[in-house]
């Protein structure tokens, strides 16, 4: 069983998302615990202070490194599993599937999210990984917190209902994922490709390939540059994003 701490300010953010849908079913299921803390049990004086203003001057608060060290230190404490330890930051890595997958290998995750201008320096010495979901400013490390949570969790064994779930969808082999269909078969003149309705699996499975490549190309065709594609799948790309070329519809 894989073990997620996560250290904030505003702990109670985190309930309504841990406990419903997949998280909640993970933890039902015995795949992951989460626990959730509040620094400030970790601060000191009456008001329980965790920021402080910056030296040199500047706008906004700084988060203290006390509070950190001394959280970091009681849930290290907590399980003998040498953790893995995420500080969520703007500077960090940015969050991709590959990264995902490596961190839903580890027996533990101490994840540390910060608010205000941002870390006192020393507390990035605490983190084996910073980590960005993205290049735009939020107001604190909780959300990014939930989505590294969510996303490393679904991965672990038996989370998940199929099998294949984890393995086919976008970035986990490379390209976007193909489009989905379910009943009815045609619905306000849209119709579900009849290939999907042949029960041929292998023209099926090359078909959603073949899909998959073309969304790649034509939403996020830089992705193709990690992919190893055939000589017949460059040449459909060439023939896509060539000008002029787009008249071939994603539902052929």
């Amino acid at each position: 069983m894989m073990r997620i701490d996560i250290v904030s300010i505003f702990p109670e953010l985190f309930a309504p998302t841990l406990s419903g849908s997949m998280l909640g079913i993970a933890q039902q299921k015995g795949a992951v615990e989460f626990h959730v803390h509040d620094l400030r049990d970790w601060a000191e004086g009456k008001h329980r202070t965790t920021d402080d203003y910056s030296f040199g001057g500047g706008p906004g608060m700084v988060m203290k490194p006390e509070p950190f060290f001394r959280a970091h230190e009681a849930i290290c404490a907590q399980d003998e599993r040498v953790p893995t330890t995420v500080l969520m930051c703007p500077q960090g890595e940015l969050l991709t599937q590959p990264l995902v997958e490596e961190l839903a290998r580890s027996d533990r995750l101490i994840i540390l999210a910060g608010r205000y201008e941002g870390y006192d320096e020393r507390i990035r010495s605490l983190a084996d990984r910073e980590i960005s979901i993205g290049d735009y400013i939020l107001t604190g490390g909780e959300l990014p917190a939930m989505v590294l949570t969510d996303a490393v969790t679904r991965l672990l064994p038996g989370v998940l209902g199929h099998d294949q779930s984890a393995t086919e969808e976008s970035f986990s082999w490379g390209l976007l994922e193909y489009p989905h269909y379910t009943r009815p078969a045609a619905f306000r003149d849209m119709e579900v490709p009849e290939i999907l309705l042949s029960g041929d699996h292998g023209r099926i499975a090359a078909w959603r390939r073949r899909e998959a490549v073309r969304r790649t190309a034509l939403r996020r065709p830089e992705l193709l540059d990690t992919v190893e594609l055939t000589d017949e799948e460059r040449s459909f790309v060439r023939s896509i994003i060539l000008p002029g070329n787009h008249e071939e519809s994603e539902d052929e």
